[in-house]
């Protein structure tokens, strides 16, 4: 259970045992938390007091009374707020302090509670404060952690669905007012092209729940010994149907065995959507060559589309973070965008990366890192 350390400013005594009272075995709890809330009260009589407790021990919360001898509750609260002090604030006032409370808002007064106050009024407002706490604790510990480019993949998958939504709609609105005429068969095209795009749709939203089962933990990891050549044959026979399709010729040389620790279903991600993704930006009658083999202290993987008309560059960078400029300039294709980035999440889980780059006049180079030295996450 988590303890918030709340902070009582005010000169009477009553008020602030009557909290306290309140307070003591109030717990807090709500569907999205680990663990209950609990309050641990410290009493402060003066203005001067609190600012010495603000200093000392930050509280995370402050309920706080304006009318104070010496220094007031207002000029308290300017005080946190100047000083960008992370303490949520609530203001203890009467019913007649409208313009208190307009002031108070304005300088970062979280709450407040009327005076008097009913014990059920006050647990209203804890309860309040203790979601708006852990919210905001979880979204400074995702973005410390790098977790905001997660916003900006779902950022990117809205704009990629936009796409394959808006061809749908096109082709049924042409369909709803028979432009193309009476004769069925002459709209055989739009729906064979809206199931394909219902089909890209299907691979993005699968591609996302995988992604969301292996990065919030709930998919139970098996790590052990993985020949990666074993799961890269078996990718490039599941990719065969495809590129019969595109007419697309897969080249590979003989394949050793390479044992790696690491989740086979991970891996099997991974290379599933690498070779999807070469043989859908390759055009018909292309080539892609695959390779895999050990360098330094790295297991590498390569996938090259032969494809002219490409100038030099690296088309995503190192793949940090996914800008929508880069992703509307770049010249793969749009579902496999979200595929890289997909491939990304999985090698964060073993130190690994990936880069894509566009060769002058050859086409698209993709390669994966995997460090034998990985500390892969369990």
């Amino acid at each position: 259970m988590e303890t918030l350390d709340v902070l009582v400013v005010d000169d009477e005594p009553g008020i602030r045992s009557g909290i306290s009272r309140i307070l003591q075995n109030y717990t807090v709890n709500y569907p999205f938390m680990d663990d209950d809330i609990q309050f641990k009260i410290i009493e402060a009589s003066t203005g001067e007091e609190a600012l010495t407790i603000i200093n000392s021990t930050p509280p995370a919360v402050v309920l706080l009374d304006n009318k104070l001898p010496g220094i007031q509750g207002v000029e308290i609260l300017e005080y946190i707020n100047n000083n960008h002090l992370d303490i949520l604030v609530i203001m203890i006032t009467s019913y007649a302090s409208l313009d208190l409370a307009v002031k108070a808002t304005n300088i970062g007064a979280f709450d407040f509670v009327p005076k008097p106050f009913t014990p059920q009024e006050l647990k209203t407002t804890m309860d309040s404060v203790a979601k708006h706490y852990f919210l905001r604790r979880m979204t400074s510990k995702m973005y410390k952690e790098g977790k905001h480019v997660r916003f900006q993949f779902l950022s990117v998958l809205s704009h990629e669905l936009k796409s394959p939504l808006s061809i749908i709609e096109s082709n049924l609105k042409i369909m709803l007012k028979h432009k193309a005429g009476e004769n069925i068969n002459f709209y055989d095209s739009m729906i064979a092209e809206s199931i394909s795009q219902v089909k890209s749709i299907q691979n993005m939203i699968m591609d996302l729940l995988d992604l969301t089962r292996i990065e919030s933990g709930k998919s139970l990891r098996d790590v052990q010994q993985v020949d990666l050549c074993s799961v890269a044959k078996l990718a490039l026979d599941t990719v065969k149907p495809l590129a019969i399709q595109r007419n697309v010729n897969i080249e590979y040389d003989p394949m050793q065995p390479i044992p790696f620790l690491a989740d086979q279903e991970e891996m099997v991600l991974i290379f599933n959507n690498l070779v999807t993704t070469a043989i859908r930006n390759s055009k018909e009658g292309g080539i892609v060559k695959f390779s895999i083999e050990t360098k330094d202290a790295n297991i590498q993987i390569k996938v090259f589309v032969i494809q002219e008309g490409f100038s030099n560059g690296n088309i995503f960078g190192k793949l940090s973070e996914v800008s929508q400029s880069l992703i509307q300039s770049s010249p793969i294709h749009t579902e496999s965008r979200l595929e890289i980035n997909f491939i990304k999440r999985i090698l964060d889980l073993y130190s690994g990366k990936i880069e894509v780059i566009s060769k002058q006049d050859e086409g698209i180079l993709f390669t994966v890192l995997l460090p034998f030295s990985q500390k892969s996450t369990t």
